[in-house]
């Protein structure tokens, strides 16, 4: 199995609506994006698979080591040898590179968040320097592209923490900002013991709110000159931003089952994107 096809692989395993997006890119950047998305997913299976967190510790070392040896010219691991033919055409830099890993670490460090700042800087490391590499691959001509990239990055964060409220409460992790929680009077107990109620629903629609408004900064920070580029990231977002309404439709009931949409719907929704160029989706949001 080449490179290329072991990153391959792990986008199509993982059922992501990223892989979705990508389907339309021209060959060599759908191999740097799919490259970028296995390095994520290998670091963030360290945490989520790793019940030992020293053992997590000496992984995400490994894989910082594996950052420089990339740029040293020295690839080993199957996803840094995709990776090595895109470092400056695609301009992907060593620092986003391990600043995902120590969002990574974070996890290892803490499982609550005081406020939004805290809450918001985890984001950036797990998500918003994401979409700075992402807009790099794709391609973009003037700088406040990457402003859009990231703003998008940290709505994808904000929907991923909604949808998977739940899942992430089993593993003893609840990421909502520890002062939102008591100004609507949950319980992180509650959480933790999957305990809808109406008080859960108010904060998770102030929850959506933020998310949606990061989704409508990041398309109107998006400059012209950069939208037909940018295809893949507003067909990501419109896949995630129907997410956002599916789980809204179902009044957040996401603490004890995790919705998602059908993989037809995330390739019509991408298709017709890639297609429009994001004019309805950008109309939808900027209204």
């Amino acid at each position: 199995m080449s490179p290329d096809e072991y990153c391959q692989s792990k986008a199509v395993q993982s059922g992501s609506s990223f892989y979705y997006a990508f389907l339309f890119l021209p060959p060599e950047r759908r191999q740097a994006i799919t490259a970028l998305y296995a390095f994520c997913r290998e670091v963030d299976d360290v945490v989520d698979e790793c019940s030992d967190p020293s053992v997590a510790r000496v992984k995400l070392a490994w894989w910082s080591k594996q950052i420089d040896a990339l740029f040293a010219g020295k690839a080993e691991h199957p996803v840094m040898q995709a990776l090595a033919p895109h470092l400056e055409s695609c301009r992907i830099t060593a620092a986003r590179l391990h600043a995902v890993v120590e969002g990574m670490e974070m996890d290892l460090d803490q499982s609550r968040y005081l406020d939004w700042p805290g809450l918001r800087k985890y984001c950036w490391h797990a998500a918003g320097v994401v979409g700075e590499l992402s807009a790099g691959i794709f391609g973009y001509t003037d700088p406040a592209t990457l402003v859009y990239a990231e703003k998008l990055g940290l709505a994808f964060q904000l929907t991923n923490i909604i949808r998977d409220i739940g899942d992430d409460a089993r593993r003893g992790r609840i990421y909502l900002p520890v002062d939102e929680l008591q100004r609507f009077d949950v319980k992180a107990s509650e959480i933790l013991d999957s305990q809808h109620s109406e008080r859960f629903v108010q904060l998770m629609r102030f929850q959506t709110e933020r998310a949606r408004q990061h989704y409508r900064e990041a398309v109107l920070a998006l400059p012209e000159a950069d939208r037909r580029t940018q295809r893949p990231g507003l067909a990501m977002a419109a896949i995630y931003y129907a997410l956002l309404d599916e789980i809204e439709r179902d009044n957040w009931q996401v603490l004890d089952q995790r919705i998602s949409l059908t993989p037809i719907r995330k390739f019509w929704l991408a298709w017709k994107t890639w297609v429009s160029g994001g004019r309805g989706l950008v109309k939808r949001l900027s209204a």
